[in-house]
């Protein structure tokens, strides 16, 4: 029995971690920063959405050039992308009668505008597709079920500090704790409140835990999900 329970909670595990993406590079290297592809795809879908006669699809965000990319200022998150340029792929449905070259400038448009100034992400390609043409009158409404992160309780110095800057909705733990220290480097995981911009949250959670710190150590942020209401 025990076996089996442990067994169960392994797969929900790595099922989180799989619907949750990669670790995105957020803002710029120096930030030490990373947003997961869940929450910052879930924001482009509804960003996505107003755009008449079009209904976002599939979004995937990986970096445009792999090997342009560069080393983290500090350790990053496991499997964490490296810092870089990002090129977001995605599909779309359109209504029949749209001019489907004008609706992807408008998608890409406001999919650019939505990852810098909503979220501080660096992507400098978008590249998008039609996938199907709905029926006139029957666009389906886009639904983005937000991943359910583990939450967990402020534990510690750096914990607390973090957990009461403005915009910290509250601490996560999808990577084992919300606060892991290691060899003079702290890594910090949370969800941030709606109303408040992602990077300007993280660089604040940083620059109040790194002054609690000493003066050699390093703070990594990871941010889990964007926009939680209380």
């Amino acid at each position: 029995m025990t076996t089996t329970h442990n067994t169960d909670g392994w797969q929900a595990v790595v099922q989180l971690h799989r619907d949750l993406g990669r670790a995105l590079p957020l803002g710029e290297m120096e930030d030490s920063t990373w947003l997961f592809e869940q929450a910052a795809t879930t924001e482009l879908r509804r960003a996505a959405a107003a755009v008449p006669g079009a209904t976002p699809g599939r979004l995937r965000i990986d970096l445009a050039n792999p090997d342009a990319a560069g080393a983290p200022a500090v350790a990053a998150p496991p499997g964490a992308l490296p810092p870089g340029p990002l090129r977001i792929d995605g599909e779309f449905a359109a209504l029949p009668g749209e001019p489907l070259p004008a609706l992807s400038d408008q998608l890409r448009h406001v999919m650019f505008a939505c990852a810098a100034d909503r979220q501080g992400l660096r992507v400098t390609e978008v590249n998008l597709r039609v996938t199907a043409l709905l029926e006139s009158g029957d666009v389906p409404p886009v639904t983005s079920t937000p991943v359910g992160v583990l939450t967990a309780s402020p534990d510690g110095d750096a914990a607390f500090t973090a957990v009461a800057v403005p915009g910290v909705a509250h601490l996560t733990r999808t990577l084992g704790s919300p606060v892991t220290e290691r060899r003079g480097h702290l890594r910090i995981e949370f969800a941030t409140a709606a109303g408040h911009h992602p990077l300007h949250v993280a660089r604040a959670v940083r620059t109040a835990v790194t002054a609690t710190l000493t003066s050699d150590a390093t703070v990594t942020v990871l941010i889990t999900a964007m926009n939680v209401t209380a």
